[in-house]
Protein backbone atom coordinates (compact mmCIF):
# COMPACT_ATOMS: atom_id res chain seq x y z
CA UNK A 1 0.00 0.00 0.00
CA UNK A 2 3.00 2.59 -0.09
CA UNK A 3 3.21 2.48 -3.63
CA UNK A 4 0.10 4.69 -3.47
CA UNK A 5 1.72 7.07 -1.50
CA UNK A 6 4.74 7.54 -4.03
CA UNK A 7 2.52 8.00 -7.05
CA UNK A 8 -0.10 10.48 -6.95
CA UNK A 9 -2.02 10.67 -10.22
CA UNK A 10 -1.13 10.46 -14.03
CA UNK A 11 -0.53 13.66 -15.99
CA UNK A 12 -2.80 13.76 -19.26
CA UNK A 13 -1.66 16.77 -21.40
CA UNK A 14 -1.57 16.75 -25.00
CA UNK A 15 2.18 16.72 -24.44
CA UNK A 16 2.00 13.41 -22.75
CA UNK A 17 -0.17 11.94 -24.94
CA UNK A 18 2.14 12.38 -28.15
CA UNK A 19 5.03 11.22 -25.16
CA UNK A 20 2.79 8.53 -25.09
CA UNK A 21 2.59 7.63 -28.86
CA UNK A 22 5.77 7.96 -29.94
CA UNK A 23 8.73 7.05 -27.56
CA UNK A 24 6.38 4.41 -25.24
CA UNK A 25 6.35 6.79 -22.03
CA UNK A 26 4.16 8.02 -19.42
CA UNK A 27 4.25 10.93 -16.48
CA UNK A 28 2.75 10.80 -13.10
CA UNK A 29 3.04 13.47 -10.35
CA UNK A 30 4.58 12.20 -7.46
CA UNK A 31 5.83 12.63 -4.31
CA UNK A 32 8.56 15.16 -3.78
CA UNK A 33 10.49 13.02 -0.96
CA UNK A 34 10.35 9.60 -3.68
CA UNK A 35 13.81 8.43 -5.60
CA UNK A 36 13.88 7.22 -8.87
CA UNK A 37 14.52 3.53 -7.68
CA UNK A 38 11.20 3.51 -5.82
CA UNK A 39 8.87 5.77 -8.46
CA UNK A 40 10.40 2.59 -10.69
CA UNK A 41 8.96 0.04 -8.03
CA UNK A 42 5.67 1.59 -7.23
CA UNK A 43 4.94 1.87 -10.87
CA UNK A 44 5.70 -1.76 -11.69
CA UNK A 45 3.74 -2.72 -9.08
CA UNK A 46 0.85 -0.74 -9.45
CA UNK A 47 0.57 -0.98 -13.16
CA UNK A 48 2.19 -4.70 -13.84
CA UNK A 49 4.26 -3.45 -16.43
CA UNK A 50 8.35 -2.81 -16.34
CA UNK A 51 10.39 0.01 -16.41
CA UNK A 52 13.17 0.73 -18.77
CA UNK A 53 13.73 4.04 -17.24
CA UNK A 54 12.71 7.28 -14.77
CA UNK A 55 13.49 10.61 -14.70
CA UNK A 56 12.56 13.18 -12.66
CA UNK A 57 11.97 16.95 -11.96
CA UNK A 58 10.88 19.50 -9.54
CA UNK A 59 8.49 21.67 -10.87
CA UNK A 60 8.23 25.13 -9.20
CA UNK A 61 5.03 26.19 -8.28
CA UNK A 62 2.97 28.99 -10.10
CA UNK A 63 2.46 32.32 -8.28
CA UNK A 64 -1.66 33.46 -9.05
CA UNK A 65 -2.92 37.06 -8.29
CA UNK A 66 -6.75 37.31 -7.68
CA UNK A 67 -7.17 41.05 -7.38
CA UNK A 68 -4.67 42.60 -4.76
CA UNK A 69 -3.73 38.91 -3.17
CA UNK A 70 -0.84 37.36 -4.54
CA UNK A 71 -0.44 33.61 -3.93
CA UNK A 72 1.51 30.41 -4.65
CA UNK A 73 0.94 27.12 -5.73
CA UNK A 74 2.53 24.19 -4.72
CA UNK A 75 6.08 23.08 -5.75
CA UNK A 76 5.74 19.05 -6.52
CA UNK A 77 7.66 16.80 -8.32
CA UNK A 78 7.40 15.28 -11.87
CA UNK A 79 8.16 11.67 -13.45
CA UNK A 80 8.64 10.94 -16.78
CA UNK A 81 8.62 7.00 -16.90
CA UNK A 82 9.38 4.80 -20.18
CA UNK A 83 8.05 1.36 -20.86
CA UNK A 84 9.98 -1.70 -22.33
CA UNK A 85 8.88 -1.59 -25.81
CA UNK A 86 5.17 -3.73 -25.65
CA UNK A 87 4.11 -2.48 -22.43
CA UNK A 88 1.35 -0.05 -22.36
CA UNK A 89 -0.46 1.77 -19.71
CA UNK A 90 -4.34 2.78 -20.47
CA UNK A 91 -5.80 5.85 -18.67
CA UNK A 92 -8.13 7.41 -20.66
CA UNK A 93 -8.58 5.64 -24.06
CA UNK A 94 -10.97 6.97 -26.27
CA UNK A 95 -11.83 10.45 -24.24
Amino acid sequence: MIYYNIVKSPLVTEKTTIQKETSNQVSFKVSRKSNRVEIKRAIENIFNVKVAGVRTMQVKGKTKQRGRIIGKRKDWKKAIVTLIPGERIDFFEGV
